[in-house]
């Protein structure tokens, strides 16, 4: 098995596992904002920073399938960055997946931080959560990992 298949197939393992834990965020979000209290719970807290620690392993795992494993340099080195940058499939496969899971990433731990720090829920938490799985919806190939 070459390295190419083995990164693949490590991120599209860990590609089932965030879309569960995601959706367990979601829920956990959703009950603490719709809640009586407001209060954020050891639930939230949980789920934040699991989603948190599976959106960077697997933003590492990419960037390694990115860099070392695919065809990402020699395409770059044969024909430059336009021709990247007019096919669309490989637009957002090299640029548009990586830097948007990358800001969603981003987004997330300065969500998990406020989590952390606050007691209640508040705007902030909501807005960046809300960017962060609204950029991560957008850039995940549902396509390509259910072979639809």
């Amino acid at each position: 098995m070459d390295l190419h298949n083995v990164f693949l197939h490590a991120h599209r393992g860990f590609a089932y596992l965030i879309l569960l834990i995601v959706a367990l965020f979601i829920i956990s979000l959703l009950a603490v904002m719709f809640g009586y209290s407001g209060k954020i719970n050891k639930l939230l807290r949980k789920s934040t920073l699991f989603t948190m620690i599976f959106f960077h392993t697997q933003f590492l795992i990419g960037l390694a399938m990115l860099l070392f494993a695919s065809s990402f340099m020699s395409i770059i080195k044969a024909n430059g960055m336009g021709f990247i940058m007019k096919s669309a499939d490989l637009r957002f496969t090299y640029i548009e997946h990586p830097f948007s899971m990358l800001v969603a990433a981003v987004l997330l731990t300065i969500a998990n931080k406020k989590i952390k720090q606050n007691e209640t829920m508040n705007f902030a938490i909501v807005i960046l959560s809300a960017i962060a799985l609204a950029l991560f919806f957008y850039a995940f190939p549902f396509a390509k990992l259910f072979n639809t």
